[in-house]
């Protein structure tokens, strides 16, 4: 059986992944003209690392359901909202 601590280590891991992915792209998206593509990707990194601090380093994942469902759900609207600006048309 495996430990404990190896789940919240290969979180932690794939935390630091998508912060490199994130930061790589923040620096050098522009210059490659990836735009838009770039935001939504990032966006998308930082909701997947949202949910993963919410339910394994908060601890909700075992919590009763009406407490993930609150927060994932704050973490959802705030996405959609972020999105609806990065893609509202100027």
């Amino acid at each position: 059986m495996k430990h404990p601590h190896h789940r919240i280590n290969a979180i932690w891991i794939a935390l630091l992944a998508a912060t490199a992915i994130t930061a790589w792209l923040g620096e050098h998206a522009g210059a490659q003209g990836l735009g838009t593509g770039a935001a939504v990707l990032v966006l998308a990194l930082a909701a997947a690392k949202g949910c993963l601090i919410i339910l394994d380093y908060m601890e909700l994942r075992r919590a009763p359901a009406l407490w993930r469902r609150l927060l994932l759900g704050w973490l959802a609207a705030v996405v959609l909202l972020v999105l609806v600006a990065t893609l509202w048309p100027r």
